[in-house]
């Protein structure tokens, strides 16, 4: 292996050279307390950036084992290095076209998710991340690369050493993280689906910052509603836990409805210190449902709210190419009790009216409705499945028959509305009937077609994300739109991948047996196992199989 002055003295020799010369730096370097791998060259200036890895031993770093003695514990730690890393690692602006002089790490925004940017043993520590390598037009600088490469990165490097870091900080940004998956496991055991400590910040300064808004009240519980819960680093903490069940959350518009609703959505991952919403907590089954006008939908069980339609068609196992609101949303609900979800989140205003609901007029109107609605059905949900829900509305007040809960949102602040909303429903009866549906409730675990998951393109593999809107596989794009709780473009990329290894798991499996597989895998082998990139963040199940269910080539057929 040689060292860093023999790189700094190729790369000297190599200015001026044509861009591809590059390719005779790849391998591994030794630098004074760390080893510089260059695995990938990039052919041009303005092509994907390079990939490098960076491997500190662990007397070097020292950073102490206890810091990642559990999952939850590591993927905190290796978090925070990698944002430590990205600030540390300023590139060289200014010099040269395309790409040149850039260092891209991929760490997060608000949200802590594990990433395969970063990994930690006993024996090193390993950041991967990419290089923009100088050049002017397609000549490289080599001189500006070797101060790239020997002085800049080695000085962003020592800022990962245990000696240099922030101590107090990785430890507050671990324990958070490790606290986050303790009080998960405590909602479980204590029949709740979501805490939200009393003083959380959980408006956002504007609608495309994630930085908590200034200005916000901070978030109080209903005395009804308050608990107090353990963690393992903070003591006793204070605030809203939200039973199991139904619960409608209602107010007058722009009274912060739909921002608790997001902040219970998100609360299924932890968030950084600072964030206002650290302590918003959600049962990690939750998922977020919405309407999505023309999605595809294959070979979905839906005749528990869609039946009878004219001339006899069957909703047994249903398909179309051009799904209207109620049809999406009555397929992602079905699709996601197939996976495993227990929480269902909804918000009214990105719902189709007519699935969520049917009132009295139109039930004496409309004899032959092919539509069974939410609304009949949630009861049953959490009765017979165990599946809660959460509603946010500020329209439908049938929804005061079936709630267990009822939060009304004033000027910021949540109050619990139960027995006066109980009292208004008596006193105001509509008149609505709510009758045994014909239909019995009923999940059809599906078994997906191999073919469907192929993500070449002209013989190459495609996989490419789209921000978190959309995922290029092979000769398909994606719309993801429809996925709230996706919250990294990382996580995109990670799940084309994984669809991808579904090609080779897919026979008679059904869909939640193949997510069983490939949550096995990461958990075993890590998201490296699926690509040497490393802008790669993990997933969850359920956005995984949202991609899958988007897939407009996806063949299904349902277990026998």
């Amino acid at each position: 292996m040689s060292d860093l002055e023999s790189l700094a003295r190729l790369l000297h020799e190599l200015d001026g050279h044509g861009y591809r010369a590059y390719k005779r730096i790849a391998g591994a370097w030794a630098g004074p307390s760390f080893t510089l791998l260059v695995d990938h060259v990039q052919p041009d200036p303005f092509a994907t950036p390079s990939l490098l890895r960076v491997r500190l031993p662990h007397h070097v770093h020292g950073i102490p084992e206890e810091l990642w003695a559990n999952r939850p514990r590591r993927v905190g730690l290796l978090d925070h290095l990698l944002r430590v890393f990205r600030r540390a690692a300023g590139g060289c602006p200014g010099v040269g076209s395309g790409r040149s002089c850039e260092i891209y790490v991929d760490a997060g925004g608000a949200e802590v998710l594990e990433r395969a940017a970063a990994c930690i043993g006993p024996e090193y520590l390993e950041l991967r991340f990419r290089v923009g390598l100088p050049a002017r037009g397609r000549t490289l600088l080599g001189r500006a690369a070797a101060r790239l490469l020997t002085k800049v990165l080695p000085a962003a490097f020592a800022a990962l050493r245990w000696e240099r870091l922030e101590q107090a900080a990785v430890w507050a940004h671990v324990r958070l993280t490790e606290d986050h998956a303790h009080l998960q496991e405590q909602l479980r055991k204590r029949g709740l689906l979501a805490f939200v400590r009393d003083g959380s910040v959980l408006p956002r300064k504007s609608g495309v910052s994630s930085e908590p808004l200034a200005s916000a009240v901070p978030f109080e519980s209903p005395p009804e509603l308050r608990v107090t819960l353990e963690t393992l680093h903070h003591g006793p903490v204070t605030g809203m836990g939200l039973p199991e069940g139904v619960t409608v959350i209602t107010g007058g518009g722009f009274h912060g409805k739909t921002t608790l609703l997001e902040a219970l959505e998100l609360g299924v991952y932890p968030h950084v210190p600072g964030d206002g919403r650290e302590w918003v907590v959600t049962r990690p089954e939750a998922v977020k449902l919405r309407s999505e006008d023309g999605r595809a939908v294959t070979g979905v069980h839906l005749t528990p709210f869609i039946h009878d339609l004219p001339l006899g068609a069957s909703t047994d196992f249903f398909s179309t190419a051009d799904a209207s609101g109620s049809t999406s949303l009555a397929a992602a609900i079905q699709e996601a009790l197939e996976v495993g979800a227990r929480v269902l989140l909804l918000d009214e205003d990105t719902s189709a009216t007519n699935l969520l609901v049917r009132d009295a007029r139109m039930q004496r109107l409309v004899r032959h409705e092919t539509i069974t609605p939410l609304i009949d059905r949630v009861r049953e949900l959490y009765e017979r499945l165990g599946v809660s829900t959460v509603l946010v509305t500020g329209g439908n007040g049938d929804y005061l028959d079936v709630a267990d809960r009822v939060l009304l949102l004033e000027n910021y602040r949540v109050r619990d509305a139960t027995e006066e909303a109980r009292q208004v429903a008596r006193s105001l009866a509509t008149g609505r009937s709510v009758g045994d549906p014909a239909h019995p409730l009923r999940v059809v675990a599906r078994v997906p077609d191999a073919a469907a998951f192929d993500p070449r393109r002209g013989g190459r593999v495609k996989i490419k994300a789209q921000g978190t809107d959309a995922l290029v596989f092979g000769r398909e794009t994606v719309d993801l739109r429809g996925l709230e709780q996706l919250v990294d473009p990382s996580q995109v990329r990670a799940i084309g991948h994984l669809m991808a290894r579904l090609r080779e798991l897919a026979g008679d499996r059904t869909l939640a047996e193949l997510l069983d597989g490939l949550e096995t895998l990461l958990d075993e082998r890590g998201l490296v196992a699926l690509d040497p990139a490393p802008e790669l963040a993990r997933p969850r199940r359920f956005e995984v199989a949202g991609a899958v269910n988007r897939l407009r080539r996806l063949g299904v057929r349902p277990r026998s």
